[in-house]
This record gives C-alpha cells, sequence and structure tokens, in this order.
C-alpha cells in the first residue's frame, strides 16, 4: 500500500465519522420530541458502515507488487432507522394525547447516544491522528536527501 492511500482510508474514516456523529445529534435532539399516534414518533437512526477495498494503478512506476495496489475505505452504506415501538406515556391533559390520553415518546436511549457520540469524536480523532503522522513520515522522508 502506498503511503498516499493512508489519506484515502483516514478520510474515509472520518467521513463516516462525522456522520454517525450527526446522526447521533439528531437522535439526542429529538430524544424528548412526543407525538400523537406512534406511527408519527420519531425513530432512532443509525449509520451503517461497510469496509472495502479499493484497487489502485501504480501511476507513479515505483514497482508497487500487485499485493500493494490496493487500499482500504469504510463506506455508508445507509441510514437505519430502528422499527422498535416508541414509548407510550399517559398524559391525558397533552395537547398531542390520542383519545385514550397516550403521548407517544421516541426510542431514542440517551445514554447509549452519548457514548456513541464520544466513540465517534475518539474514531475522528484517532483518523485525524493517523493522517498528521503520515504528514510527518513524508515529511521526514522528504528531508532525508538534505
Amino acid at each position: 500500500m502506498a503511503l498516499g492511500a493512508i489519506y484515502d482510508i483516514a478520510g474515509s474514516g472520518m467521513t463516516a465519522q462525522s456522520l454517525r456523529m450527526n446522526t447521533t445529534a439528531s437522535n439526542i435532539a429529538n430524544a424528548q420530541v412526543v407525538a400523537g399516534s406512534a406511527a408519527e414518533v420519531y425513530k432512532a437512526r443509525h449509520p451503517i458502515f461497510q469496509a472495502v477495498l479499493r484497487e489502485h494503478q501504480d501511476q507513479a512506476g515505483f514497482g508497487i507488487g500487485e499485493q500493494d495496489k490496493s487500499s482500504a475505505a469504510v463506506n455508508v452504506i445507509g441510514v437505519y432507522e430502528d422499527p422498535t415501538d416508541g414509548i407510550a406515556r399517559y398524559q391525558p391533559g397533552h395537547p398531542l394525547a390520542d383519545e385514550n390520553g397516550y403521548v407517544y415518546t421516541p426510542n431514542v436511549n440517551v445514554v447509549e447516544e452519548m457514548t456513541n457520540m464520544i466513540s465517534a469524536s475518539r474514531s475522528f480523532q484517532i483518523n485525524v491522528e493517523v493522517m498528521n503522522s503520515a504528514k510527518a513520515m513524508m515529511q521526514r522522508l522528504l528531508t532525508l536527501g538534505q
């Protein structure tokens, strides 16, 4: 794998974790929103990732072997909506209450979402550190001839 491919790998990881953080933030922001029916309530969303192997051409002609002409990346396949029902709460005085006096809150677990946010943030940071390390190695490589 070429040293430049590290930027592609870390960049795709940063993109994936950015989407994960945005989705988690959306879940947290909608955690307390109520609806008048189970069909209208907000459903938690989670991104689905897939590891992919990409083939690269040896454009520079440095004699890279066949096994070294690929790199990994992360693709976002889509965003999964959790089908779990929302929580029904008996609040007959609420303006959105149904005919039985229930309002419905999302199926979002705020503690789980905060843990997810911390994990996504840390994964994003690690990808940034990988890019900075690769940059430092390339700069050091350029100074070898001096």
